[in-house]
């Protein structure tokens, strides 16, 4: 190792000083960096659910910027093809295949004729918020049904298909998977389940080198957010609780659903990512 130069200097009261100069470093020590893991999703394959709006049309479009062959999966067909076209014009990998998470043959088939999947996102969802009291057996099966019954085999179905060579699975959590809030005892029963569910997939499943995890955001405004915002005391109350002071836009959950996508994140599974502002702090 070559010796520090150095310098002597004197103080401003009198006494000598010895300033040593940096050594720059050689090519040896740079070969010892570590790196960065990559963001990319070059060469992957993604099945995102409920990719025709909101915040599964934005995980698609962030999947696809990363670089992964997207498949988008929704019911509405016209809707569906209308959104892939628009990643279609921007030089986009996008697949719009219609399809009912609900109809468990049809989703055997998706994935026997797409798959397999690098990445799931599932996006698909509902919500029917009423007073507890208020909530009818329609309303908790339907939200119970689509938020975690549903999610589960799809889920399931990917991981059959990843269990050769890993993979990733990011369900379309909420903050209210982690906390309560009025009006919405059933929303938060099938987010809760769904966090659960997570956990034990990732227990089960992490020695074929799948990752599940969950992305859990705060109020996105999105088209199925709209009657909330119109209700000023809706809105007030939900400000009153984002520390950062602001409503959630969909481009605020692309960045983490990468993310979770890739190689950046390796070592996680089992857990949440909040994109809350800070609601879940306290």
């Amino acid at each position: 190792m070559p010796a520090r130069r150095s310098r002597e200097g004197t103080h401003e009261h009198g006494r000598k000083t010895t300033v040593h100069a940096s050594r720059q470093p050689n090519a040896a020590d740079m070969s010892n960096l570590p790196k960065t893991p990559s963001f990319r999703l070059d060469g992957k394959s993604a099945l995102v659910a409920g990719a025709s709006r909101g915040i599964g049309f934005a995980c698609a479009t962030a999947l696809a910027e990363a670089g992964a062959a997207v498949v988008m999966a929704a019911r509405d067909a016209d809707r569906l093809r209308a959104a892939a076209e628009m990643l279609w014009s921007e030089g986009f990998h996008a697949s719009p295949v219609e399809l009912d998470i609900t109809d468990q043959a049809a989703v055997a088939q998706m994935f026997r004729n797409n798959g397999p999947f690098d990445i799931l996102v599932n996006s698909a969802g509902t919500a029917r918020h009423t007073p507890a009291l208020d909530a009818t057996e329609e309303d908790y099966d339907r939200v119970m049904e689509l938020n975690a019954k549903y999610a589960f085999f799809l889920a399931r179905e990917a991981a059959k298909g990843m269990k050769a060579k890993g993979g990733s699975i990011i369900q379309i959590s909420s903050q209210m998977g982690l906390v309560g809030g009025q009006e919405r005892a059933v929303y938060c029963a099938s987010k809760h389940a769904l966090e659960g569910m997570t956990k034990a997939m990732a227990i089960e499943w992490g020695s074929y080198g799948i990752r599940v995890n969950t992305l859990c955001p705060t109020f996105i405004r999105t088209e199925l957010t709209t009657d909330t915002f119109a209700d000023p005391e809706k809105e007030k109350w939900i400000r009153s609780k984002i520390k950062l002071g602001r409503i959630g836009e969909v481009e605020d959950v692309m960045g983490a659903v990468v993310f979770l996508a890739s190689e950046a994140s390796a070592m996680v599974t089992g857990t949440h990512l909040l994109i809350d502002g800070g609601w879940t702090a306290g």
